[in-house]
Parts: structure tokens; C-alpha cells; sequence
């Protein structure tokens, strides 16, 4: 059964088809009008003013007995094509390709003016003794066929060279999205084992905390594969994966984790790249303990900005010793975070770390909405 896709294609295949002749009948209209026009008024300039009628005839029959020859003219100049390494070879080809053109055209020329000049009321048309016919008639083809051979190759040449640059935009589109879904592939198993790490070390002290863990980890699981093949997912289904995963770690820390959002309402259906949340709040689980009370207090925010989207991830922390002078070396999660995120977007800096009574992680992504996902 046809997929809508294939019938799509054959759709457009037929109406280039049809848009193909419908341009092809268009040029050699106007070609066998400019023709008449320029015998026709070079006779009035000689004062021979009543051949309208024969030289109208004589040139349009030409010009559509051209374009029943043209379609064969484009085959056998693409089967015979010369090139620097088969020149001797094809050149014969085409002077002899051209001379058959030739007969065929002058022929079906004589033909078709003898049986339609009586029709139209003209009489009977004289082409004249066809020995010197075939010869004069090759003169002027001659000019003609190497101009349409240096067209067809300008066109050809410049068919090519499209393909080629479609074909490599089409490599560098597929080079690209195997390398996001790489860098995605290698977030998920880095934050599954933390996670199960952090069930292990519950296990042994609280086997109902450990369960209720795994449970949630399930949901945290189904929820990723549900989104497995994008790459971008809505901010509402982000913010759900961030709850799934915050929620395993609310058994862990107790009351010692302390959770606020602060979402911009307008925003819950803009995109985000998938797990993007993810690997930041999972920093400020690790690092973001408040020296003093050894608590974690984390705000997650979504609000618009003068560029688009404005993540942002804030913990209260001792923040991150020697950030300002590039003394630090990132983890996997960010690390991995800021790569897609020039995949993405290409923005020269994605991704802001600051200290700030903590460490506030920043991220600014353009504004987009679902129908526009990757």
C-alpha cells in the first residue's frame, strides 16, 4: 500500500511533468513567433506585403515539429556526451546524431506542411526539391544543435552542482542529529546510574524509601522513553521529567531539599531541549549544599527574555571555588548540556554559570513552539 508520502511524490513528479511541457510548448511558440515576425517584416520592408498567412504556416509548423524532435534531441545529447577523456570518441556520435535530427526533422517538416497546407486553406505546398532541401535545412541546424548541446550541459552542470550541495546538506543535517542524539544517549545511562546510586545508598536503611524510589525512577523512565526520538520536548513535559527525578531525590534528602519554581504560565508549551533541566539540578543536589545547615534549597525558573527563553537553576551553596577564573573543569551533565545546546542553537555562550550566594545556572534558547520542534 502507498504511504501519503510516496503518492505526494508521484503528485509532484506528475505536475513537474506536466509544468516541464507546458514551458517547453511555451518556448518554441514564442520561438516560431519571433521567427515569423522577423521574415514577415522583412518582406514588408521589400514591399511584399501578402505572405502573412504562408510564413505564420511555415514558421510554427517549424517550431512545433522542433519540439516533437526536441525531447529525443535532450536524450541523445546526455547519451553522448563529450568529456576530455572520450571527445575523440563522442564527437563523431554527435555530428552524426545531428545529421540524423536533421533528416528527421526536414522530413517530418515536408510532411506535415504537405498535408496541412490544403486543410488550412493555403493549397498545395511546394518544399521544393528535397536534394538541396536536406543540405540547406542542415546549415541552419548545425548553429542550432551546438547551441542546444551548450545549453542542456549549462543546465545539467548546474543540476549537478544542486544535488551535490542538497546531498551534503542532507549529510551535515544527519551528521549533526546523530551527533545530538549521541550526546542525549550519553545523559541518559550518566543520569540513570546516578540515580540508582542514590537508591542503593537508601536501601539498606530504609527498604519502603528505597521502594517508593525505584517506583518513581520507573515513572522518571517511562516518561524519557515516551520522548525518545526528540529532541526538543515542551517546557510542561520538561518540567514534568525535573518533578519525576526531584521526586526520587525528596526520599533521599527528606526535609533537608527544598524545592520552588517559578514558571512563566505563557511559556509551558515552549520548546526546550529534552533533559536539559536535568543534569543542572542534579549539579546543585551534589554541590549546592548550604555549608552551615547542609540543607539544599533549589528555584527553578522559566521566564521570557530579551532573546527568547530564559532557564535558569539557583542553588544556595557555597558555589563554585575559582569559576570566575576558569579554574574548574565541568562535569559530565553540563558539559554535555552546553554541547547540545550549540548543536541546537549555535549560541556563542548557551550556557552561564555565576556565583551568586550559591551558583546560578543560566540558559537562554530561542522562543519556540511545537509546531516548530527538531
Amino acid at each position: 500500500m502507498r504511504t501519503n508520502s510516496q503518492h505526494g511524490t508521484a503528485f509532484d513528479t506528475k505536475i513537474r511533468g506536466r509544468l516541464w511541457w507546458l514551458l517547453t510548448f511555451l518556448g518554441f511558440t514564442a520561438f516560431g513567433l519571433l521567427s515569423f515576425e522577423y521574415r514577415y517584416l522583412d518582406d514588408l520592408a521589400r514591399a511584399h506585403p501578402h505572405t502573412f498567412a504562408i510564413h505564420m504556416f511555415e514558421e510554427m509548423s517549424g517550431a512545433y515539429v522542433a519540439m516533437l524532435i526536441y525531447p529525443f534531441l535532450v536524450w541523445g545529447v546526455r547519451r553522448t556526451r563529450i568529456r576530455r577523456t572520450n571527445w575523440w570518441r563522442m564527437l563523431p556520435l554527435n555530428l552524426l546524431f545531428l545529421v540524423i535530427l536533421s533528416i528527421c526533422d526536414t522530413t517530418l517538416m515536408s510532411l506535415t506542411r504537405s498535408l496541412l497546407a490544403p486543410l488550412l486553406g493555403l493549397g498545395r505546398y511546394d518544399y521544393g526539391n528535397m536534394f538541396y532541401r536536406y543540405p540547406m535545412e542542415f546549415a541552419k541546424h548545425v548553429p542550432l544543435y551546438w547551441t542546444a548541446v551548450a545549453a542542456i550541459y549549462v543546465v545539467d552542470a548546474y543540476q549537478d552542482a544542486r544535488n551535490r550541495q542538497l546531498r551534503t546538506a542532507d549529510l551535515e543535517a544527519r551528521l549533526a542529529e546523530a551527533r545530538l542524539q549521541n550526546l542525549r544517549l550519553q545523559l541518559q545511562p550518566h543520569f540513570l546510574f546516578n540515580a540508582l546510586n542514590t537508591i542503593s545508598s537508601v536501601m539498606y536503611e530504609d527498604v519502603e524509601r528505597a521502594d517508593n524510589m525505584l517506583a518513581r525512577l520507573g515513572d522518571l523512565l517511562r516518561r524519557t522513553l515516551n520522548a525518545a526520538e526528540a529532541q526538543e520536548i515542551s517546557l510542561q513535559e520538561e518540567l514534568g521529567l525535573v518533578e519525576s527525578y526531584l521526586a526520587i531525590m525528596q526520599e533521599r534528602f527528606g526535609e533537608d531539599l527544598q524545592i520552588a519554581f517559578e514558571i512563566d504560565p505563557e511559556l509551558m508549551q515552549a520548546l526546550v531541549p529534552q533533559l536539559v533541566l536535568q543534569p543542572l539540578v542534579e549539579n546543585s543536589l551534589r554541590y549546592g549544599r548550604d555549608l552551615v545547615t547542609s540543607k539544599v534549597t533549589l528555584r527553578i525558573s522559566a521566564s521570557r527574555s530579551s532573546t527568547g527563553v530564559l532557564l535558569q537553576v539557583r542553588d544556595g551553596g557555597p558555589g563554585i571555588v575559582g569559576l570566575e577564573a576558569n579554574g574548574w573543569r565541568k562535569g559530565i551533565g553540563i558539559g554535555n548540556t552546553e554541547q547540545r545546546l550549540l548543536a541546537l542553537y549555535g549560541e556563542a555562550e548557551p550556557l552561564l554559570l555565576e556565583n551568586t550566594n550559591g551558583l546560578t545556572v543560566s540558559i537562554r534558547i530561542p522562543l519556540r513552539w511545537g509546531s516548530a520542534r527538531i
